[in-house]
């Protein structure tokens, strides 16, 4: 079975073909006519035109560039409901950050757009292709931001959690509390004999283990928890600072190549942040990929995901009554 698309498509015009209102038209006009002739010859003819007609229509430009509309525009539909989609998720993740990361990520927003601009200029020609491309890249930086904030929002909110918990004491006694029982049992049992008091306690021993078991493996997490904080915030850090520096050259050489090699340059230290990121189990909802959209697409503060404003003292009247 041969794969390659370029043989697999004229069978694909041709089912198509068969499916579509034009074979329908053909069938009527040819073999229709050819029956209600109730002649012979009519029969023939009728047959040998639709047989001609199924052999070479699927194969005109007219009825290719037909399939092939069509083809793009499903295709168009598909790739703007993703983009909806995406940048209804987007719109969500952002209205759940906090003021203060919402304002970091208008800041980095502007700066990109800073970028957007001075490249505009420096760009002309072929090379507005490429940079339009690399532009591309800008916005893969900015999701990486905004997962990270959201990311680091998370773990901030739950080691706050835990935090007020104390968790370190409650598991500091709990461990003191299960040498205490392993001590009393020990000693109970020197004589050999069982009563249902020590067997009670014996569970009760077991219970006080998992118990342990399940505090230390809170502390774990709370361990890796502030070391992923750690990283998600120098790594926010690290992606303003590059942006600023890819700014920087944009407004100050005017150079498409070298600031198409910067922003290159700068992209490639996403791949290793985008795979720590895929492998936080935690947040499977923040590892997808971007999307494919159009250049700059993500080049927008984030204002509708700002709260209103307070009503004015006239509005707060105008309520009351």
């Amino acid at each position: 079975m041969n794969d390659d698309p370029q043989q697999q498509q004229p069978a694909s015009y041709r089912r198509v073909f068969m499916k579509s209102a034009a074979h329908a038209w053909l069938a009527v006009l040819t073999l229709g006519i050819g029956f209600a002739s109730a002649e012979p010859l009519g029969l023939l003819i009728g047959g040998v035109l639709y047989a001609l007609g199924h052999l070479y229509l699927p194969d005109t430009a007219w009825f290719r560039r037909r399939v092939d509309a069509r083809r793009q525009a499903a295709d168009q539909a598909a790739a703007q409901a993703r983009a909806a989609a995406f940048e209804q998720q987007r719109a969500q993740i952002v209205a759940a950050l906090s003021p203060d990361r919402r304002q970091r990520l208008d800041t980095l927003v502007a700066v990109c757009n800073d970028i957007s601009a001075a490249s505009s200029e420096a760009a002309a020609g072929e090379l507005a292709l490429s940079l339009d491309t690399r532009l591309r890249k800008l916005d893969e930086l900015l999701w990486t931001y905004l997962r990270l904030l959201t990311i680091g929002q998370s773990l901030e909110v739950y080691l706050e959690t835990e935090r007020r918990e104390q968790l370190p004491g409650i598991a500091e006694a709990a461990e003191a509390e299960v040498t205490a029982l392993e001590a009393e049992i020990a000693a109970a049992s020197q004589d050999g004999t069982a009563t249902p008091a020590l067997d009670t306690r014996r569970k009760l021993l077991s219970s006080r283990r998992e118990r342990l078991q399940a505090l230390r493996q809170r502390l774990t997490r709370v361990a890796q928890a502030r070391a992923n904080l750690e990283l998600a915030r120098s790594e926010q850090e690290r992606l303003v600072e590059q942006a600023k520096l890819i700014r920087a050259d944009a407004i100050a050489n005017k150079n498409a190549d070298a600031l198409g090699a910067r922003i290159d340059l700068s992209i490639e230290h996403l791949a290793e942040t985008n795979r720590w990121l895929t492998e936080m189990s935690d947040f499977k909802d923040l590892t997808t990929q971007l999307p494919s959209l159009p250049a700059g697409a993500l080049l927008t503060p984030s204002v509708q995901a700002t709260p209103p404003p307070l009503p004015t003292r006239r509005q707060r009247k105008s309520t009351t009554h």
